[in-house]
């Protein structure tokens, strides 16, 4: 409200400016209102401030905006709220700015940086994928629960899983992930305290993909303030292809059983 008396007195000042003489009332009630010219610029540019708003500053550059408003003052609440509404969205957009600005640089790590993260993490990169490597195999009755970040998986030989994205691996990589807390076959079971450090399951990376959108809805009743986003987590695709560390046991071959020859019997009637 400040802002538009201030305003108003300005356009006061520019409409009666070019008055003969401005202290009679009548010549100001006789004056109709002029466009304004170059001369009159530079009249109002050398007046002083009102003190009403000794604040605001005389120097005009354009006069094209019209400064009225079509909402009737209907009480003091509604400046009030539509003062908390725009509080409200500014501050919305400083958190969205401020998460942007305050998110970390993308910077080149060295090859012992990436190797103490990834150890950190639970997974080593041994190196790229060689044709003569055998990435399904048949399958071994022997499980694992491995540790991957913050997540436990139970694997077995040529399974598929999805983490969360691995920074310094690529498609096709082969990785040893060492972080294995149990494992288990048909005939033994090993439990780590808390890891096995003789144990490792090799793995090979298949793909790098998103995770379905999730929406996020914010909502501030009686303040018009509503805000929709969607975010899509980041992920890895794992092929389990090997477990180490525990003795694996035979695959007894399937038996084949003979068919035996059913003989009809006839009942005489």
């Amino acid at each position: 409200m400040a802002n538009r008396r201030c305003v108003q007195t300005l356009t006061r000042h520019l409409r009666y400016l070019p008055s003969p003489n401005p202290s009679s009332l009548h010549s100001l009630t006789s004056i109709t209102p002029q466009t304004p010219t170059p001369v009159l610029l530079n009249s109002l540019n050398t007046l002083t401030p009102s003190p009403k708003c000794p604040h605001v500053n005389t120097k005009i550059l354009s006069f094209h905006r019209h400064f009225c408003s079509s909402r009737p003052n209907n009480s003091d609440d509604d400046e009030d709220g539509s003062e908390e509404e725009t509080d409200a969205d500014y501050d919305d957009d400083d958190d969205v700015e401020g998460l942007a600005s305050n998110g970390k640089p993308s910077r080149e790590y060295t090859p012992e940086e990436k190797e103490h993260e990834a150890a950190e993490i639970g997974y080593k990169v041994i190196g790229p994928l060689q044709k003569s490597d055998r990435v399904f195999k048949p399958y071994e009755p022997v499980f694992a629960v491995v540790q991957i970040g913050s997540h436990q998986f139970k694997v077995s030989n040529g399974d598929s899983i999805f983490t969360e994205k691995l920074k310094f691996c690529k498609v096709n990589e082969k990785l040893m992930l060492n972080k294995v807390l149990l494992l288990g076959s048909t005939t033994q079971t090993i439990i780590g305290r808390p890891i096995l450090p003789d144990a490792a399951v090799h793995a090979v990376v298949e793909e790098h993909a998103l995770d379905a959108k999730v929406l996020i809805f914010k909502k501030k009743r009686r303040k018009n303030y509503r805000r929709t986003r969607g975010h899509r987590q980041e992920l890895t695709k794992l092929r389990i292809t090997d477990i180490q560390g525990i003795e694996k046991p035979e695959v007894a071959p399937p038996l084949k059983t003979e068919k035996k020859g059913v003989k009809k019997v006839t009942v005489a009637a």
